[in-house]
């Protein structure tokens, strides 16, 4: 082996880039990327004031929004609603709204058969757009 030729570099040389760099550099190249990592987390998601809310103060806005729709219920009772009916025309909107998606996502199939879109469908079937 030749003696003037080191097989080692003793500096910390980069030989892959071709550039020496000292260990100094590399250790401040070193701590600059790891100064972003170890940085503080910043949320995306402001705290608001809304968050700063104790829980006594909850306690006092929920128990008010419920004294809030006690009252409401109370005029809609006044007012001739019966909470019966009232679920009674509930159940009966999830219906109708069930019976639309079937009959939407028959549209979609016939229109895919036919190489046409639901739009032409709904004229060839005289139906409104807006139903």
């Amino acid at each position: 082996m030749n003696s003037e030729q080191p097989t080692e570099t003793s500096r910390g040389e980069d030989t892959c880039s071709g550039s020496p760099l000292g260990q100094s550099d590399v250790k401040k190249a070193a701590n600059k990327r790891f100064k972003r990592v170890h940085s503080n987390f910043k949320s995306p998601i402001q705290v608001t004031e809304r968050a700063k809310v104790t829980l006594a103060e909850e306690v006092v806005e929920l128990e008010q929004r419920r004294d809030q729709l006690d009252a409401e219920i109370a005029q809609l009772e006044a007012e001739g609603c019966i909470v019966e009916e009232l679920e009674h025309h509930i159940d009966m909107l999830h219906e109708y709204n069930d019976i639309k998606d079937i009959g939407q996502s028959l549209l979609g199939r016939i229109a895919d058969l036919r190489g046409t879109t639901t739009r032409d469908l709904y004229s060839h079937f005289g139906l409104e757009l807006e139903d």
